[in-house]
């Protein structure tokens, strides 16, 4: 089944700047072979159902591996059976409206 999820991971405990942890969930997303869309405040991820869970968690290994002893994530997701979607289509469809 495809998913299409806005993933926001949060590392706590390891100071100010989180950049270097949300940069190894984003290779992590990448080398799953997951189409990614990095934005403000997460990143927004397309793909098969198992896999995007799989990489998630490898976010979230990944991270404690790292020092990061707390994470905490937003996960927002959906799916459709009645047709294909992907991001860019339901993108597309708001602005065609405005």
């Amino acid at each position: 089944m495809k998913v299409i999820a806005d993933l926001c991971v949060v590392p706590m405990g390891v100071g100010l700047s989180v950049s270097d942890y949300v940069a190894e969930c984003e290779r992590i997303l990448k080398a799953a072979g997951l189409k990614i869309k990095l934005h403000a405040y997460g990143t927004n991820i397309e793909g098969d159902w198992d896999t995007v869970f799989a990489a998630i968690k490898q976010c979230h290994v990944a991270l404690h591996e790292m020092g990061c002893p707390r994470i905490s994530s937003t996960l927002r997701f959906g799916t459709r059976t009645d047709r294909e979607q992907t991001m860019e289509d339901k993108i597309n469809s708001v602005q065609q409206k405005l």
